[in-house]
């Protein structure tokens, strides 16, 4: 036992994730040959079969099951250790890595984060622009420190605290058929052509499962990479959209657009924050996620 490395725990936590060596060596950037024979080398040294090797990957044995408790359970209070520990320091200093959608980029991070940066101007903070999929992802492998994303996209794996409201609102021309409405159900515009993102935002992705449950095709007439590009498509009567209310630019003020907030319950959309876990965090993040979750009136 006295030859166990954080190393290894960790690449056999990756392996019971995955359910692959393949994946697992991917996740951990290791070669597979390597993967493997940490793992053969681990399994002599307990004295112990831990995994069942199928044509399609492996499967954890009854003392697999056993050691990927312990070794959870190691590698967290590794987490915690370093987070307490660098409570120590000088002054409260160091860099958060935050990962974040389009929406909270646009609509409430500059500001959130410039008062932040005036609490604490020692704190470096690293903004990524990712796709929730994506963000989920990098909060998950460890390559961000906290994520924030659409509260409709799954993350069971990871603690969510709850960080904005954005509303949907239907974007067309000022001289649509539609743009006299004071408010409508996403289902009465799919008869149109739309405007939208491309296919792996969560935005998208809703809009298309809101389609099939409607039981109608949602019309793409173009994908675009920005709202302010789908805004410009429709001013320019290319079709209609969808966006959040908060992410539509005021310099836009030049564009013939029509806004119309959806009447549907789920156009009412949560932003989260979500991290692996919140006590594992280095305090300079744990400041940053107390700031970013305090209520308006309080910042």
């Amino acid at each position: 036992m006295r030859r166990f490395d954080f190393v290894t725990l960790k690449l056999f936590i990756s392996v019971a994730d995955e359910g692959r060596l393949t994946a697992a060596a991917e996740r951990e950037h290791l070669a597979l040959a390597a993967v493997s024979k940490r793992i053969s080398d681990l399994e002599v040294l307990v004295g112990t079969t831990l995994l069942y090797r199928r044509p399609r990957g492996v499967e954890l044995t009854p003392a697999g099951q056993a050691f990927l408790h312990h070794a959870r359970r190691i590698m967290d209070n590794i987490e915690r250790l370093q987070a307490e520990l660098s409570e120590y320091g000088e002054g409260v200093r160091g860099h958060v890595r935050i990962h974040s959608n389009t929406s909270a980029i646009i609509a409430f991070l500059p500001q959130d984060l410039s008062a932040f940066s005036r609490l604490y101007p020692e704190i470096k903070i690293d903004l990524q622009e990712r796709v929730s999929s994506e963000i989920i992802a990098a909060v998950r492998d460890g390559l961000t420190d906290i994520g924030i994303f659409a509260g409709h996209v799954a993350a069971p794996d990871l603690q969510q605290l709850s960080y904005r409201q954005d509303r949907l609102v239907l974007m067309t021309p000022v001289d649509h058929p539609l743009a006299e409405r004071d408010s409508i159900a996403f289902n009465e515009a799919l008869a149109f052509d739309f405007i939208g993102l491309q296919q792996d935002t969560s935005l998208q992705l809703l809009l298309n499962e809101q389609a099939n449950l409607a039981g109608k095709a949602l019309r793409m007439r173009i994908q675009v990479r920005s709202f302010d590009a789908i805004c410009r498509m429709i001013h320019h009567g290319m079709g209609v959209g969808v966006l959040p209310e908060q992410t539509i630019y005021s310099d836009l003020g030049d564009l013939q657009l029509k806004s119309i907030p959806l009447s549907d319950p789920w156009a009412q959309r949560e932003l989260v924050i979500g991290m692996r876990r919140y006590a594992s965090l280095h305090v300079t993040a744990r400041h940053l996620v107390d700031h970013l979750t305090q209520k308006e009136d309080e910042k």
